[in-house]
């Protein structure tokens, strides 16, 4: 709490802060924010299913990549950006915002740019790093779900195999995302099957069986002893407040992020799609770097996989209404060949990443893989778009590339774990089943 006062004062008293100043207090707010967030679930998992409590934690804390992506999605409507009018408008004329119509348009590219970016860096940093830092962490944590193997960097992380559900979905909202850019913009269809299938998730976690445990340590262990109804009104304070503080504190944390890359020579379209992003998913980041201190790698890496469902499917399927909203008439959320280009990859490494966890677990080796994946292209992109690298293809053929090379390695990976797949679809099926009152029929342990 103590973490958040500096910001709450600063706002409470009007004080106004440099650019250096924001982004520590606000900084350091997102901190105090993420730790009441991860002591609020961890309370709730006492009278909710531990997969509802990391479903509501998810959502709170990626809520600033919502009203980043809703403030560019409304600006779009509100512009009158539709397909046909952005059509007639030359690439250069929008990229420079040359009218108010360009603008528009510029910035219905940047909800897309922003999303993406959110989506690849969940997984290129957030499920590699947790992985990698799981592993380091386990010789003082002894979290069991760290298993010890012979070969270079072959120490894996044990995942719990109640998240074939998220999976399972997530491989669904995948397999959408890659239809996405073939209707020209993201519309009605779009939004009522990814909103749908996430409302889907939710009415199935929550018919889950709230799991008996004794993990929990500290402030969470001191909170469940308390009585109804003090137990749950303490979870929604926590939420409340964290929410609250990280909405708050999130943006001007990114903008104070964005100005000083802007000020060392980076691009704004860069700034937009990685730098933004970076910082509004930090309290999710820090969040399951709290768990996995505590020894618990599972609920991290759930957390981690629940918030990629929830943007995946609530944040693409949101801010096409919010477009149509502003537009004054239901209209579909247009972007161009660039950004079509952005949803074939973020699609194609969301393939890849889930073809590295159907067998519930994920080694130093590949989420090293993971990592250097995703960071290579936003380097080499980088270097095109600065001049810094000449090479005969353009920062949209490397796109097109990578999405190929996140697809091949992604089959071939499903091809060489084809039962583990078929143990984990068979998991989640028996979730549907009990879901709907019958009893599972798939074994326990894979083939």
């Amino acid at each position: 709490m103590s973490l958040t006062a500096g910001w709450v004062s600063a706002g409470l008293l009007g004080v106004g802060l440099g650019t250096v100043a924001t982004v520590a207090v606000s900084g350091l707010a997102v901190l105090g924010a993420s730790f009441l967030l991860a002591w609020g679930a961890e309370t709730a998992e006492k009278d909710v299913p531990r997969a509802f409590a990391i479903a509501v934690l998810a959502v709170l804390a990626v809520a600033p990549e919502y009203a980043v992506d809703a403030l560019f999605a409304w600006n779009a409507g509100a512009g009158g950006a539709t397909t046909e009018a952005c059509a007639r408008l030359s690439a250069a004329a929008i990229e420079a915002g040359e009218t108010p119509l360009a603008r528009a348009c510029h910035d219905a590219n940047l909800a897309i740019a922003n999303m993406t970016g959110a989506n690849r860096i969940l997984i290129g940093i957030g499920w590699a790093g947790i992985a990698v830092f799981t592993i380091l962490r386990s010789t003082s944590t002894q979290d069991p779900a760290v298993e010890k193997r012979d070969g270079f960097l072959a120490d894996v992380v044990q995942l719990d195999t109640d998240i074939a559900t998220e999976i399972a979905f997530l491989l669904v909202a995948t397999a959408w995302a890659f239809a996405v850019p073939l209707g020209g913009g993201i519309g009605a269809l779009d939004t009522l099957f990814l909103v749908g299938l996430y409302v889907a998730y939710i009415g199935l976690v929550l018919k889950s069986d709230i799991e008996a445990h004794d993990h929990t340590v500290g402030v969470p262990k001191y909170f469940q002893k308390w009585s109804l109804p003090w137990r749950p009104l303490v979870v929604l304070v926590l939420f409340g407040y964290s929410g609250a503080m990280i909405f708050t504190a999130v943006e001007p944390f990114a903008h104070g992020l964005e100005e000083i890359g802007l000020q060392i020579g980076v691009p704004s379209f860069f700034m937009i799609q990685w730098i933004a992003p970076l910082a509004s998913e930090s309290p999710e980041l820090i969040v399951v770097a709290v768990l996995v201190n505590k020894a618990r790698s599972t609920a991290g890496f759930n957390a981690l996989i629940s918030s990629k469902l929830n943007q995946w499917t609530l944040l693409i399927g949101t801010i096409a209404v919010i477009y149509s909203i502003a537009l004054g008439r239901y209209g579909v959320l247009p972007f161009d060949a660039r950004q079509a280009a952005e949803i074939w990859i973020t699609a194609g490494q969301s393939f890849f990443a889930l073809a590295l966890l159907c067998n519930f677990e994920i080694s130093i080796r590949e989420a090293v893989v993971l990592f250097a994946l995703f960071i290579s292209q936003v380097l080499v992109e980088f270097a095109l778009i600065q001049d810094y690298l000449v090479l005969p293809i353009t920062s949209h053929d490397l796109l097109l590339g990578y999405t190929a090379l996140y697809i091949v390695a992604g089959v071939v990976l499903f091809a060489l774990r084809w039962q583990s797949l078929k143990h984990l679809l068979g998991l989640a099926g028996d979730a549907f089943r009990t879901a709907l009152g019958n009893d599972p029929v798939h074994m326990d342990k894979a083939d």
